[in-house]
């Protein structure tokens, strides 16, 4: 399963309709319902810079980043996400809908907050930046109160955390 575009290459990276495009279509067939367009060259990169494209139904688990240099930075170009923040327990904190054209539309989260966002509207765009470099191994931890993506429950949990919005 493709989880992301290429990285581009060149000096300038431009978003463009055509690549934007591209993401979108991509998103809509992807399994996950979501598709990352990287903008930085490589993920060694110190600043990560990439447009995630969600769809309604696409389920991160929550999470939170463990290490201190992953600020992380969301700003809603396109559409409709709630953006979720829950106790070290899995209780909900905080709900903070981020609309495009809109306030609020960016979100800033420090390393160690529990969080998860999910797309209200299909085709929601989110540019995300944090600190790098990307170690998959030590980007994320996964909270163990909430259900693994492929889980049977992952669903009903995703319309639990939606439930009256």
């Amino acid at each position: 399963m493709k989880l992301a575009m290429e990285n581009p290459s060149g000096d300038v990276f431009v978003l463009t309709e055509e690549k934007l495009s591209n993401a979108i279509e991509a998103s809509r067939g992807n399994e996950r319902r979501r598709m990352m367009l990287p903008i930085q060259r490589s993920d060694q990169a110190t600043v990560q810079r990439l447009v995630n494209i969600l769809q309604p139904g696409s389920y991160v688990q929550p999470h939170h980043h463990p290490r201190p240099q992953v600020v992380e930075l969301i700003c809603v170009l396109r559409g409709k996400v709630v953006f979720i923040i829950f106790s070290e327990t899995g209780d909900v904190l905080e709900r903070v809908v981020l609309q495009a054209d809109s306030t609020p539309s960016v979100m800033d989260i420090l390393p160690g907050v529990w969080h998860t966002i999910i797309a209200l509207e299909p085709d929601s765009v989110i540019l995300e930046i944090k600190g790098g470099p990307y170690i998959q191994e030590e980007d994320k931890v996964f909270a163990d109160w909430a259900p693994k993506p492929d889980s049977e429950h992952a669903s009903h949990y995703l319309g639990q955390l939606i439930d009256g919005l």
